[in-house]
């Protein structure tokens, strides 16, 4: 585990309290308790990063995009908020190599654990935020998910959407999904979905997460559908 002061230089932050700063990198499996028995680890930090990074992207995205409609903002949202998003910032700084968590869980993949780098992220953003106020946190934020934001101009693809919508507008009941198999290791799981409409053959698709897996699968039978409608 590196030094949580090397940090600092790379997310260009200076804490006044750098306990705060360790405090955000320690995870929930180091099971350390305080006198009172109270858990100390990074969860609630976590939970406030949560917030302040859910305004300052509906922020940027509300300015840069002027035009867009409250829908597509909202899907930009999401997506610039899910933890894939988090995970990359993480990456970006080398959040991994900070957390202090249990030599078995840093054994187990924990440090480049995509769920782990993203609650971290989520902590250090919510410690910042405690430390320096909002001005501190939006400045980390606009930093390092800008690229993230420009990345792509369209707003994204809302496939379970779109299917729904389809199937709502057809009479249909909503197209229901489920987990056909997974593999891989815990921390870097391969989910495969199927997605039924009634009436309609099934299609199959993977992803790193459920949620992925689940658009592909959904992207997979639009076209299907929509083919077969032209």
């Amino acid at each position: 585990m590196l030094d949580p002061a090397q940090l600092e230089d790379t997310i260009g932050y200076a804490f006044n309290d750098r306990a705060t700063l360790k405090l955000a990198l320690v995870h929930s499996s180091t099971h350390r308790r305080k006198k009172d028995g109270q858990s100390v680890d990074n969860e609630r930090l976590e939970f406030l990063g949560d917030r302040v990074v859910g305004l300052v992207v509906a922020d940027m995205l509300f300015n840069r995009f002027p035009k867009d409609r409250e829908g597509d903002l909202a899907r930009r949202h999401t997506a610039l908020v899910r933890r894939e998003a988090l995970a990359r910032v993480a990456e970006t700084i080398s959040l991994g190599e900070y957390i202090d968590m249990l030599p078995a869980e840093a054994a187990s993949g924990g440090r480049e654990n995509p769920a782990i780098l993203a609650n971290t992220c989520e902590a250090v953003i919510g410690a910042i935020f405690t430390d320096g106020g909002f001005d501190a946190a939006q400045t980390f934020i606009s930093r390092f998910w800008a690229e993230l934001v420009e990345e792509d101009l369209t707003p994204p693809q809302d496939n379970k959407t779109a299917l729904q919508e389809w199937a709502q507008g057809r009479g249909l009941p909503l197209p229901a999904y489920k987990i056909v198999e997974q593999t891989g290791p815990a921390h870097a799981p391969v989910f495969e979905i199927e997605v039924r409409v009634l009436n309609h053959t099934p299609q199959r698709a993977q992803g790193t997460s459920k949620r992925k897996a689940e658009q592909a699968a959904a992207g997979a039978l639009l076209d299907v559908l929509l083919d077969q409608n032209k």
